[in-house]
């Protein structure tokens, strides 16, 4: 797989993560090209949990782009929070499914580092899910993502990637100021 393939995701990607962090809609339709190109990338660099999360990230980003625009009753979702519980139940979930994913690629797989590879991608999905929903609480998962990530990346000779997720650190942590202007009350 080229370099050209790798750059290319990542400009797609960079801009989708800089417009959520900014609010915006067109986050979701440049995404899913960015994470189609990434989907060939990490099969390439044998991080299989990423191939899997990149799908993932397609389907679930048409379906963020639709509920953005018309889901709450045909009108834009606001940013909301999560309540505490919920939110210490979702990260012990996401725990225990990066547990178990990561013993199945580590089982029956060449994967390199199988567990942080799950740890990227279940929480990713609980990322993804959160902005999904708007909500607030989502770009802590993103914090914990990207400080996996940046390593795991880097490691695999995925430079350009690294870099970009070192960045997608620092806009997880603008957003996290911006988004708590944006909270609507539930």
């Amino acid at each position: 797989m080229s370099r050209g393939w790798e750059i290319a995701a990542n400009v797609l990607n960079a801009l989708s993560i800089i417009l959520a962090g900014c609010n915006s809609v067109h986050t979701w339709w440049i995404g899913i090209s960015g994470c189609i190109l990434f989907g060939a990338v990490f099969f390439n660099a044998k991080l299989y949990a990423d191939v899997t999360l990149q799908g993932f990230f397609v389907v679930t980003s048409a379906i963020g782009w639709w509920a953005w625009l018309h889901g709450r009753r045909g009108e834009q979702l606001p940013v909301r929070r999560v309540r505490p519980a919920i939110a210490a139940a979702l990260f012990v979930a996401g725990a225990i499914i990066a547990a178990g994913y990561g013993w199945l690629l580590h089982r029956f797989t060449d994967a390199y580092a199988p567990f942080l590879d799950s740890v990227v991608l279940a929480f990713s999905v609980l990322g993804q899910f959160l902005l999904i929903g708007r909500r607030y609480e989502s770009w802590w998962c993103w914090l914990l993502v990207n400080t996996i990530a940046v390593p795991l990346y880097f490691s695999r000779g995925l430079h350009v990637t690294a870099v970009l997720y070192a960045a997608f650190w620092v806009n997880a942590i603008v957003a996290l100021v911006r988004w708590r202007r944006f909270i609507v009350a539930a």
